[in-house]
């Protein structure tokens, strides 16, 4: 991508390429990069243990907070209960999906368990949900995770994924779902 200062977002400008006498030897025109692209992450606790207790879930949250602003991706709202994250955020364009969720699981992990956040903490477990959703979506995801705990009153992680799933239109063994 090439900026040049003071020009519009998306504008095409020329790049022009000097060789070390000064002499300028091509141009060429390009775009900025364009995203806009939502993505409500959801994983477990390994074994789905429900050990994320209520009391030091914002510590957590801000620690994963954290590692996505330090990733240059917007977070938009985290959540969850005690078996299970939802994460609503919008990636960097240099970043990959998988690489932000290792980063959040690995490094939460390690932090979670030096600080002895969670006495039964064993770890997340290694898959994950994500779902892309368009940014006139953003509110009413919003309000889904911010209502995690009244929702799982009436129902489990399973029947809720397997819900998310159906409605991205992603196929899937009700077994993998344990």
């Amino acid at each position: 991508m090439w900026i040049v200062p003071g020009a519009n977002p998306g504008q095409l400008c020329e790049k022009k390429v000097f060789n070390p006498e000064g002499v300028e030897l091509s141009s060429a025109s390009q775009m900025s990069t364009f995203t806009q692209v939502l993505y409500h992450i959801v994983f477990a606790t390994k074994d789905r243990q429900r050990v994320l207790r209520p009391e030091r879930r914002q510590e957590m949250y801000k620690y994963i907070w954290g590692v996505i602003r330090n990733k240059d991706c917007h977070l938009y709202r985290i959540g969850g209960v005690e078996d299970h994250v939802h994460i609503l955020t919008s990636l960097h364009p240099s970043v990959s999906l998988a690489e932000l969720v290792k980063a959040i699981k690995v490094s939460t992990s390690l932090w979670v368990k030096e600080n002895k956040m969670f006495s039964e903490f064993d770890g997340w477990q290694d898959g994950y949900g994500a779902f892309t959703h368009c940014f006139q979506e953003r509110d009413a995801i919003v309000k889904y995770i911010k209502n995690q705990e009244e929702h799982h009153r009436v129902r489990t992680f399973k029947e809720e994924l397997a819900e998310l799933l159906k409605q991205a239109g992603v196929a899937f063994e009700e077994r993998y779902l344990e």
